[in-house]
Formats: structure tokens, C-alpha cells, sequence
């Protein structure tokens, strides 16, 4: 053990600890989540890192000459992966995220150190404050470093969102010619074909990845350079005029832009809230998507049987043979998860003050989470559920014998001989166990009025009424 002093006392560090005192008295204090800080926003953190460094060469080489490269070098290092185990602190804390820049700062600082030749802690040489963050502030670091983190995240999600947009396009196509009973308030209703419901699902996603990528936009703007409040107090000008420019090139992130008002940028945090809002109402979506697939594939003996999902692992510890929609189940647990950590990320957001949001570091952690889960969730979904959902030939069968026998064919005939009529025909048909295509077909009436067999069988043929729609947009095309 080290034993390190500050203002506050006396601490002990390990001996292969990177991190120093400060971290140290955070890991006493925020005992809260036993979680790890993602790897995305400890080499966020090092981008901004280094950048500042760039944007600080001269002021750094004036105050400690050699000490850039080392600093520089340190910032690579941990963007490549190396010693994130030393980036300790709870990803839930007090002090704005306070302990989680000085836990950098610290890894920062001594990594340059051994480098350079010199113990850990030499920070009469290389000083996490002085040196690491100099024209810097826990204030617009980590707001940055969360912004570049979760902008990357979602650009992850994003492909997975767009994979799976092509498994229910490739499922919509498959299924084009299957049609089956429509279903309103968990009832019979009108035909539909199944394509059209994968179709629906591809395109409710389309949305969902024009709608976060649209307020994920707002993540391009950045308050680096603002320091403690917006007033950018201890930064030098040339530095402000330079950091963005370097965070741009380092971060690979073109697209990053300093705020119109670094006060603004430094104050509120609704470009988070935007994000998770989006990231819920996607959540939404999708487990309403999973619901349907859990009700057409309930049974499958039992209960609509409609679709087959593979079977990927045994379902009951005391039902042989039991097999469940555990990947859709999966969606919903996600989507639950994700809703509550957008009630989160809203009071968070919510309880700022003045100058500064201080529950960032929670609001922060909640966005990476559901960023994260949603990324793996739809991943498994794509691939080992939407892409191998099959039809059996017991499918095939049910859903045939639902359209052949359901009643409410009958609706296709209101607009010829009336809505009261047509419910007639339904009510006939339920209760003398036939079809209304039977009825109509067997009374001279009706065959006289609606213009005899041929006419008949194509006002009642399901494919036909799935396809009025589409006709209607041909014509618009057109």
C-alpha cells in the first residue's frame, strides 16, 4: 500500500493502483452499483483526454517540457483498451461525475509517469489537475465524453436496428401470400395477409432508426471548452478555438460542433432526454411487435399456432417437451427495463440547477444501459428469432381453416346488400356451423342481386380484400 495526503487526510492506495487518491475516496463513498463504466465511456473520456492535451501543447510544454507526448501516449493507451480495470469508480455518484474525471486524470497522469521513468504519484512532474485537465472542468468533460460515448453507441444500434429492418423486409416477402384472419380487441376481424403484418413491423422500425438518429443529431453539440459554468474561466482562447477541432479527428466523429452558448450546453441536458424518449418509444414498438409474435405462436397445439418459432431451449423443469418464446419474452423484459430508465433519465434531467446538472452521472448510466441492452436484445432477435420463424404445414392448415370458417368474410359483402344484411349472414353462418360464400351461393336472392356465382366468389375471396389498399395506392402512383 501507498499512503497518499490531501486537505482531507490521509489514504491508502495499492501499490498497482494507476489511480490516486482521489478515486480512492470515491470507491469509499460510492459503494452503490458494484457495476463497471463502460469501456465506450472510458475511452470516450481518453478522447477528450487527449484532445485537450493537443489543444494544450504549448501552455504544457511551457509548464513541463516533455510531458505532452507522455500524456498524449496515456490517452492511446486506454483508447486501445489498456488499463481500463483501473477506471474504479461507480458509474452512479455524487459530485456531477467529479470522481469519475479525477479517476482519469489519475490513470492519466501516473501512466505518463512510468513511462516517463518516474514512480506513480510524482505529480510534482505530471499532475492530474495541472497537468491532465488543464483548461478543463468535470463540467464540460464528462458531458462531452458521455455525448461521443453514446453517439457511437447508437450508431452500433443503429445497424442492428437496420439488420433487422432487412430480416422482417426478407419475412414480409416470404409470408407476401399467406393469408390469415386480421384480429381487432383480440377478435376475429377482417382478412390480412401475413406479409403485410411483417411489413408493418419493418416499417414502425424504420421510423424508430429515423427518429433516434434524428435526435441523437443533438449529441453533435458539445460544451468542451465551457470549463466550470459556461464562462470557459482557465482556458485559454486558442485552446477553445483548437480542442473541438482535435476531439473531431481523434473521436472520428466529424460531425461534433461547440454549442451557440457554452452556458447552455453546460446547463441542460434535453439532448439526453430527446435521446431516451426516442430510445423508448422504439422500446414500445418493439415489444408490441413481440407480443403479436407470442400470440401467433401460442399453442402450438392449443392455442392460434399461426407461426413457428425455433425451438432453442427447454421451457419447463417439469413439462417434458415444453418449449417457449423466450426471445420475445426477452424484447419485452428489455423494453420494461428501458421505460423505466427513461423515467430516470427525465427527473434526472429534470433536477438540475442553475449552472449545472449534477445527477449526470446516473442519467448518464441509465442512457448507456438501455442503449446497450436494446443493441443486444434486437441483435438476438434478428437473428435467432424474426429470421427463423417458419411455417409448418399445421400452420398453414390453421390459418387456412380460420379464413375458410370465420364469419366475419361476411363484411365484404356490406357495401351490396347492407351492413345489417351482411351481420345476418355472419350471425347465420356462426350458428349453422357454414360459411357466408355458402350461403350466398345456395340462396337464389342473393345470387340474383349480387350478379351470380363468378361475382360472388370474388367479393368474398380473402386474398382480394387484403389488397384494396394497395390497389388504392397504385392508382396514386399512377
Amino acid at each position: 500500500m501507498i499512503t497518499m495526503q490531501d486537505s482531507l487526510g490521509a489514504v491508502n492506495i495499492p501499490t498497482h493502483a494507476y489511480y490516486g487518491i482521489n478515486t480512492r475516496r470515491a470507491l469509499e463513498n460510492f459503494p452503490i452499483t458494484n457495476y463497471q463504466l463502460h469501456p465506450e465511456l472510458i475511452k470516450s473520456l481518453a478522447m477528450v483526454k487527449k484532445a485537450a492535451a493537443f489543444a494544450n501543447e504549448r501552455d504544457l510544454e511551457a509548464k513541463a517540457p516533455g510531458i505532452f507526448k507522455h500524456i498524449v501516449n496515456a490517452c492511446d493507451s486506454i483508447i486501445n483498451g489498456s488499463y481500463h480495470e483501473h477506471f474504479v469508480v461507480d458509474p452512479i455518484q455524487g459530485g456531477a461525475g467529479t470522481s469519475l474525471n479525477m479517476n482519469a486524470n489519475e490513470v492519466i497522469a501516473n501512466i505518463a509517469l512510468v513511462e516517463m521513468g518516474h514512480e506513480k504519484h510524482s505529480h510534482e512532474i505530471v499532475h492530474p489537475n495541472d497537468h491532465v485537465n488543464m483548461s478543463q472542468s468535470t463540467n464540460d468533460v464528462i458531458p462531452t465524453a458521455a455525448r461521443i460515448c453514446i453517439r457511437k453507441l447508437l450508431d452500433e444500434l443503429l445497424t442492428t436496428m437496420a439488420m433487422m429492418c432487412t430480416v422482417f423486409r426478407e419475412k414480409s416477402d416470404e409470408f407476401d401470400e399467406i393469408v390469415k384472419m386480421g384480429r381487432t380487441h383480440l377478435q376475429d376481424a377482417v382478412p390480412i395477409r401475413l406479409g403485410q403484418e411483417f411489413d408493418a413491423y419493418r416499417r414502425v422500425i424504420e421510423r424508430d432508426i429515423a427518429r433516434i438518429n434524428n435526435t441523437g443529431n443533438y449529441l453533435f453539440e458539445i460544451n468542451l471548452g465551457a470549463t466550470a459554468v459556461g464562462t470557459a474561466l482557465n482556458a485559454n482562447p486558442r485552446y477553445i478555438r483548437e480542442v473541438i477541432e482535435h476531439l473531431r479527428e481523434i473521436s472520428d466523429i466529424p460531425n461534433l460542433r461547440r454549442c451557440e452558448s457554452l452556458v447552455d450546453g453546460t446547463q441542460n441536458t434535453d439532448c439526453f432526454t430527446e435521446v431516451s424518449a426516442a430510445l423508448k418509444i422504439c422500446a414500445v414498438n418493439m415489444s408490441k411487435i413481440a407480443n403479436d409474435l407470442r400470440l401467433m405462436a401460442s399453442g402450438p397445439h392449443c392455442g392460434l399456432g399461426e407461426i413457428t418459432l425455433e425451438k432453442l431451449q427447454p421451457g419447463s423443469s417439469i413439462m417434458p417437451e415444453k418449449v417457449n418464446p423466450i426471445i420475445p419474452e426477452l424484447i419485452n423484459q428489455v423494453a420494461f427495463q428501458v421505460i423505466g430508465n427513461d423515467l430516470t433519465v427525465s427527473l434526472a434531467s429534470e433536477a438540475g440547477q442553475f449552472e449545472l446538472n449534477v445527477m449526470q452521472p446516473v442519467l448518464v448510466y441509465n442512457l448507456i444501459q438501455s442503449v446497450g441492452m436494446m443493441n443486444n436484445a434486437f441483435r438476438v432477435f434478428g437473428e435467432r428469432c424474426v429470421s427463423r420463424i417458419r411455417l409448418t404445414k399445421r400452420n398453414i392448415a390453421r390459418i387456412k381453416e380460420n379464413v375458410d370458417n370465420s364469419p366475419i368474410i361476411a363484411t365484404a359483402l356490406a357495401p351490396y346488400i347492407g351492413y345489417e344484411r351482411a351481420g345476418a349472414i355472419a350471425r347465420i353462418a356462426l350458428s349453422e356451423n357454414t360459411t357466408a360464400l355458402d350461403i350466398c351461393l345456395t340462396d337464389d336472392t342473393l345470387m340474383k342481386r349480387l350478379g351470380g356465382e363468378e361475382t360472388i366468389r370474388k367479393i368474398l375471396d380473402p386474398d382480394s380484400m387484403t389488397r384494396m389498399g394497395e390497389r388504392l395506392e397504385g392508382e396514386e402512383d399512377a
